[in-house]
């Protein structure tokens, strides 16, 4: 069996280096809690929030809970990330397993859609947001989801119903926006899936469970209005995101801040023609905005020509779209990511940060 992490109150302060993911695709993190004990159930959660959320929640200060095994770390792509054989084993080996759905994870969902039927597997993002925004973004082949169960579609258009196996049933239609953790009140909803889930498969622990998942879901609450003041304090005109990655649809609904476009063709893997590089300048011009943001995966100096020649700046920081961020990012854990990426828009511009106070 894959070794985990048994979630104990010694690791009352996991965050960034201590958070347990998976180090690279081709090794698993090890990490392992000193306590004999043995835990109540094997836990697998395939994303850094899912991870982060479900590791405090389950957080118990004098007894094993779950034992959790995190299969994409924090600043790996999940909509990308190819699974290895240790990722195999801990799925196959899991009484629960928590995934995004809505095509986040594709790869790992046909893993996951293969292992033993007695496993509970829940689709978080669609049990949580069962109506969610559409036009998500493609990533190439790794978006093709043939591998995928009868119960879960990427591409919902009526109503969703929850199925027993803790999933969510969708008909064809276009694609599901899966980033569905943007918007503060859908991470609220992701932590009561995931306490209900947790309880059911280990109701010896509900009140621990229940205890620190309200304990979350009270800064959930004081974070989605102090998100709200903020984004408020931004000049009317400058109330816009240009982005270089199409991932903050539901920020932008639900805090009143219109993306007006995602710079494609800027990876650095890409090499865009001077016809491609004066649309992005176009673009950029038209929306009017001081400042425009990018991701980790963006190159540098591509975004910064586009930037001069469009007459404006590239932010002083990335924002956080797919997940969590690394050790020393100030966006270790789920609220902090959410903070974080806040500041970086707020400030960029114009508007004005004001100390978000402890619960």
């Amino acid at each position: 069996m894959l070794a985990g992490v048994t979630v104990l109150g010694a690791l009352s302060g996991c965050t960034g280096s201590q958070t347990p993911n998976a180090s690279s695709n081709n090794a698993p993190n090890t990490t392992v809690n000193s306590s004999s004990q043995a835990a109540s159930i094997n836990v697998v959660a395939t994303t850094s929030v899912l991870c982060d959320l479900t590791q405090r929640i389950a957080r118990s200060a004098d007894k094993p809970t779950v034992k959790l095994n995190c299969l994409v770390k924090a600043g790996q792509d999940p909509h990308t990330y190819q699974p290895n054989p240790a990722d195999r084993r801990a799925i196959e080996d899991a009484d629960l397993i928590f995934y995004g759905g809505y095509g986040m994870e594709p790869n790992i969902v046909r893993l996951i859609t293969a292992a033993p039927n007695a496993i509970t597997k829940v689709a978080v993002h669609e049990l949580a947001v069962p109506k969610p925004l559409q036009g998500g973004h493609h990533h190439g082949d790794e978006h093709d989801h043939g591998g995928e169960s009868d119960q879960h579609s990427d591409q919902p258009e009526k109503k969703a119903k929850e199925t027993p196996a803790g999933t969510v049933e969708h008909s064809e239609a276009e694609e599901a926006d899966p980033h569905v953790w943007h918007n503060a009140q859908n991470g609220i909803q992701m932590v009561k899936v995931i306490e209900t889930a947790l309880t059911k498969a280990d109701p010896s622990n509900a009140a621990l469970y229940t205890k620190n998942a309200q304990t979350i879901l009270d800064r959930l609450t004081k974070v989605d209005g102090w998100i709200k003041a903020s984004i408020a304090t931004i000049p009317a005109n400058a109330r816009k995101l240009i982005t270089t990655h199409d991932a903050l649809g539901y920020y932008a609904a639900a805090y009143g801040i219109p993306v007006q476009g995602a710079l494609q063709g800027l990876s650095t893997d890409e090499q865009p023609t001077p016809t491609q590089v004066k649309t992005l300048v176009d673009t950029v011009k038209a929306a009017q905005v001081p400042t425009i943001f990018a991701e980790k995966t963006v190159n540098p100096a591509l975004i910064q020509t586009v930037a001069r020649e469009a007459g404006v700046k590239v932010a002083d920081r990335e924002l956080f779209a797919d997940g969590l961020g690394e050790a020393g990012s100030g966006a270790e854990t789920y609220e902090d990511m959410l903070i974080t990426n806040t500041k970086t828009i707020v400030t960029g511009l114009g508007g004005k940060i004001t100390d978000l106070q402890a619960p």
